[in-house]
């Protein structure tokens, strides 16, 4: 059975100092917080792999990562594919807002790849280390559970997402006794509090709650619809043309709400790190140190394979 890996890659990245942040080396030999997914997919089981960037990256992102990643699958009989997403990719009848520089979020970020995706599939950011254990327990409920509607989220502890150089972005999540998710709320500027816990603004949350990561299980099924409620979405942005954006949590939490979809979520312990911030590059290069030091990969990352 295929399953793919749809890596969302097509950030500005515009908190990391005007670089490419995804393309920001982190390992010992050069590797870059992509590669260290792209092992542990292709490990749980995944075999095709689709890159979401944009036209403009598209010559660094394949020096630096895309064509040694091609020789990579090929060797292991991985599939792998390119989309690009673009400010001008909308449905008929609607054009690019005068002034709009932004993208469209990451829910456009995955109809770009809408043509590729005819087997259950997982969507990951570039830039977010996730750990080994999600993309074993997703693949699993692809594979075993997931259909039409039924889908899966890895649910991480919030405490467990935080970065100690400044505010996050995260879909902070109410989950039922059952592990399904109620309901998902993209919350920003999150921050680590004095006394551990984590808050947005002058709202505590439950540092102990699941979040989302922008790490979702899903089949074809959901295209349809992502693509339908786009059109919804851009009908319903007067007054915020500049700055709106379609995201897959705010889209699945209403999708959930009108009861079209289930999702169960799959609660993972690893730490999430990631290079949101410049600061954040040298703790995760630490880290990644750790992982090897450890046992966790091999210097040589891909020689387990």
């Amino acid at each position: 059975m295929k399953t793919t890996l749809l890596i969302m890659a097509a950030g500005i990245g515009s908190r990391f100092g005007g670089g490419i942040k995804q393309l920001a080396p982190v390992g010992p030999n050069g590797e870059i917080i992509m590669d260290y997914s792209i092992h542990d997919a292709i490990k749980a089981g995944f075999n095709k792999i689709v890159f979401i960037i944009r036209k403009d990256i598209e010559a660094d992102f394949r020096e630096i990562i895309g064509n040694r990643i091609e020789k990579i699958c090929a060797a292991h009989d991985v599939e792998v594919g390119y989309a690009f997403q673009a400010l001008d990719a909308l449905p008929e009848g609607f054009s690019v807002p005068e002034g709009r520089g932004k993208p469209w979020g990451t829910g456009q970020a995955v109809l770009a790849a809408k043509d590729l995706l005819t087997e259950p599939f997982v969507v990951i950011n570039a830039d977010d280390y996730y750990g080994k254990v999600a993309f074993k327990e997703l693949h699993e409920f692809l594979i075993n559970e997931a259909k039409d509607t039924n889908f899966c989220m890895a649910g991480f502890q919030l405490k467990n997402t935080l970065s100690d150089n400044g505010g996050v972005t995260r879909g902070v999540c109410q989950v039922n006794a059952d592990n399904y998710l109620t309901d998902v709320v993209e919350t920003s500027d999150i921050v680590k509090t004095a006394d551990g816990g984590a808050a947005a603004g002058d709202k505590i949350l439950d540092a102990d709650g699941a979040v989302s990561m922008n790490f979702w299980g899903l089949t074809p099924a959901y295209l349809p619809m992502l693509e339908a409620d786009f059109v919804t979405f851009l009908q319903g942005i007067e007054g915020n043309e500049l700055k709106a954006e379609y995201l897959l949590p705010g889209h699945i939490g209403d999708l959930l709400k009108a009861g079209k979809v289930s999702v169960k979520v799959l609660p993972t312990p690893d730490k999430w790190f990631g290079v949101t911030y410049a600061e954040d590059k040298p703790l995760v290069v630490a880290s990644f140190k750790e992982l090897i030091d450890a046992g966790e990969y091999n210097a040589d990352l891909f020689s387990d394979l």
